[in-house]
């Protein structure tokens, strides 16, 4: 068990405990906290962490917000045209979701309930929300309920987030229920768009996602010919 799934299992951990649990000196305990909390998983308090709650999400919405618009306005000519796309419950795709405008006859599906607030009464739009269980933290719904209904659809596109991207590694998130969602999507999908601003070549995160032969174009706040991007050069496209 790592010291992730114990928080979300008890909502709250103080210092003292989770040394006791893992049998490692407190010194540890406060690196691996600061390190959730660096995440967004946790929120430190006097003595430990709480698990963030569904405020969080709005929190992350603030978090590199510049550089999310500008990674919107790069996803949304790549949405002009198609016929049915996926977007993933990231604060990133939140971004393009509020963007999306003008189009007709344009289905979404997505998992993340503040994009589905967003779109759902947009004119030219279908909107599905996949149904499953909900992930308070992510202000999304994940699951075998989630997954299933994502694979009953054939999306031209589906637009995800990532929590940490690494050339060799690929995407990675906090938790399985996200990997799952992401998975899902680029199995259903044609086309695999991965956003993610430039933070995230530098985080880490627990869970692997989608390995970078899975994405076919990577968007970042960053010029294309930005040298942090120069790992992923060659192998897919970059905006």
């Amino acid at each position: 068990m790592q010291l992730s799934d114990l928080l979300r299992s008890e909502g709250s951990l103080t210092i003292e405990r989770a040394s006791q649990a893992f049998a490692v000196h407190p010194m540890t305990i406060r690196r691996d906290m600061q390190a959730l909390e660096e995440e967004g998983v946790a929120r430190r308090v006097r003595g430990g962490v709480v698990l963030v709650g569904p405020d969080d999400f709005r929190r992350r919405q603030g978090r590199n917000l510049g550089a999310k618009r500008k990674i919107a306005e790069k996803l949304v000519p790549l949405v002009k045209g198609l016929s049915a796309v996926g977007l993933d419950a990231s604060s990133t795709i939140y971004q393009l979701a509020c963007e999306i405008r003008d189009v007709e006859n344009l289905t979404v599906l997505t998992n993340g309930l503040a994009a589905f607030d967003t779109l759902q009464f947009r004119p030219g739009l279908r909107v599905y929300l996949t149904g499953g269980e909900l992930e308070e933290r992510t202000n999304s719904l994940t699951g075998p309920l989630a997954t299933a209904a994502i694979s009953s659809f054939v999306l031209d596109a589906c637009f995800v987030s990532t929590s940490s991207l690494d050339p060799m590694i690929g995407s990675s998130e906090l938790t399985m229920g996200e990997v799952e969602v992401k998975r899902a999507m680029a199995t259903a999908a044609r086309r695999v768009v991965l956003a993610a601003d430039s933070s995230k070549l530098t985080s880490k995160a627990m869970a692997r996602s989608l390995p970078m032969d899975r994405v076919d174009v990577l968007v970042t706040e960053l010029d294309p010919d930005d040298n942090r991007l120069d790992p992923f050069r060659g192998s897919l496209e970059l905006l």
